[in-house]
């Protein structure tokens, strides 16, 4: 194997405690802040259902799975439908508007939500296409007034802002420019650990070349890369902001927006390309179906093993029935295991 490609999130990094729990924190900001919802002893979202819509198609993006677990909520509470946004000039202004227009309908903010059945739900979506896409396929844009998830972060993308700051803390502001509104806290990025042990990547480099492919912005990919000291053993890095800077090429090229994020393989691609190397055999490591759906796609072009990585998920076996249906050629819980791919007298190329 001449060029082995890491997923970051849940492959050498653990986000349970992370992206997770800010997703979670997220969800509960924007209904209890924001909308005045009462929440009556419950969490919002669990770790499962999280999982759930990680496991469905086209979530690799958690602002975007954040807002499709919004719209799901407010599709089951009593909640009006609401299906334009507004235009605002700050955050505050928008979160003021929120709040006035919700406290007309419930002003004792006393709304409840009804039972959920999120299998059923992410099923539906998985038949219009998977991804938030596929959730507005599903609910129309019933609720999309509620949801402030797009735009400029200090203007109307309360979403993003409130999701941003819980996870960066004190960092928030060094990365925007920005101050902090929600969440005065630290940041859940520290709550992040490695999951590959150093020993296992340095054997790893010895044998072949590494890169990374992942979905976090360039700030927080580089985060974690100096925080654990990850540089020295990788050779590229693919982030958001490539996959963006490739739609708006093609935006500009043809008049169409195309998600290139996974399960889009442009990242994979797009690192195997920055390696250098001609006609390279590669393997990619991922823990979600878009990641598997990715690197299949990538065998159409080149040399690919896609490998399913299950360490931090809770049901081993379902998880490795999943990965091996959306494409993985085969499923590893220990780290260890990626050592016996590639043989002893292998070497780095060129």
């Amino acid at each position: 194997m001449d060029f082995l490609i890491f997923d970051m999130d849940g492959v050498l990094i653990d986000v349970s405690k992370s992206y997770r729990k800010t997703i979670q924190r997220t969800a509960r900001i924007y209904l209890e802040t924001c909308l005045g919802f009462e929440r009556t002893g419950w969490d919002w979202v669990t770790d499962e259902e999280i999982s759930l819509f990680k496991s469905a198609r086209g979530f690799n993006n958690d602002w975007d799975l954040t807002s499709g677990l919004l719209l799901y909520l407010l599709s089951l509470s009593h909640i009006p439908p609401l299906q334009r946004r507004k235009t605002f000039s700050s955050i505050p202004e928008t979160v003021d508007d929120l709040k006035l227009r919700s406290s007309v309908i419930h002003p004792k903010a006393a709304i409840q939500i009804k039972k959920k059945n999120l299998l059923s739900f992410l099923e539906k979506v998985r038949k219009e296409g998977g991804g938030l896409r596929g959730v507005y396929r599903l609910l129309g844009n019933s609720w999309e007034g509620w949801v402030y998830r797009s735009g400029d972060l200090n203007r109307e993308n309360l979403v993003k802002r409130i999701f941003q700051e819980i996870y960066l803390g004190e960092k928030f502001t060094a990365c925007y420019h920005l101050p902090r509104l929600f969440y005065k806290g630290k940041g859940l990025y520290l709550q992040e650990k490695i999951l590959i042990p150093k020993k296992i990547l340095a054997s790893l480099r010895e044998k072949t070349r590494m890169g990374i492919a992942s979905g976090r912005p360039r700030f927080e990919a580089e985060l974690a890369l100096r925080r654990f000291r990850l540089y020295p053993y990788f050779q590229s890095v693919v982030t958001l902001e490539e996959c963006e800077e490739e739609e708006n090429r093609i935006f500009r090229s043809i008049g169409k927006r195309i998600k290139c994020s996974k399960p889009n393989p442009y990242s994979i691609l797009k690192t195997i390309l920055e390696i250098g190397i001609s006609n390279p055999r590669c393997g990619y490591v991922g823990d979600t179906v878009d990641d598997m759906q990715a690197a299949r796609a990538v065998k159409k072009d080149l040399s690919m093993l896609a490998i399913g990585f299950i360490r931090r998920h809770r049901n081993k076996k379902a998880a490795r029935e999943l990965l091996l249906g959306a494409g993985a050629d085969l499923v590893i819980q220990n780290p260890e295991e990626l050592l016996c791919l590639i043989p002893e007298h292998a070497g780095v190329r060129g």
